[in-house]
């Protein structure tokens, strides 16, 4: 395991906190908690982000996600466990993920848009780029996976 690089929460507390922002804007944008967990587990599975899917494979679980579901996510083309809705979410996040391979074709577009209006695709977009950029810091600076502890579930 590698040591960590920096804290960048500690050195850029007000980047640090303009992150946040977009992320907590994710999770009352009105999309389904279950859906966004799915989403952020495979932008970091294609990311190999180990601390954010350590993160989002707890924060599925507290959610309902099952065990099933979540061990076959890298496989979801191929599971019969997921809807029509979160496999349009899915490919939308695998294209926008891989931008500069696949630059997002018109027919991922038009499948995402078949299951999502224009603000939730907006809106699945926006915690896409926050997982992503998520994503990037954790690697870039070698935040280590286990370290995540989730907020006790609401009662």
């Amino acid at each position: 395991m590698e040591k960590q690089r920096l804290n960048y929460v500690k050195i850029s507390p007000e980047g640090y906190r303009a992150m946040l922002g977009l992320s907590d804007y994710g999770k009352h944008c009105g999309l389904e908690s279950p859906l966004m967990e799915l989403v952020k587990m495979r932008a970091s599975q294609i990311n190999g982000c180990a601390f954010c899917l350590d993160m989002h494979s707890q924060d599925a679980r507290a959610a309902g996600e099952t065990e099933q579901r979540i061990y076959l996510l890298d496989a979801w083309e191929e599971a019969p466990f997921y809807t029509d809705r979160e496999r349009a979410a899915l490919a939308w996040t695998e294209a926008v993920t891989r931008v500069s391979q696949t630059h997002v074709p018109d027919e991922v577009y038009e499948e995402a848009r078949k299951h999502f209006n224009e603000k939730e695709l907006v809106d699945l977009t926006f915690v896409i780029v926050a997982i992503n950029s998520w994503n990037r810091l954790s690697i870039g600076f070698r935040v280590p996976a286990g370290t995540y502890r989730p907020a006790a579930a609401p009662r």
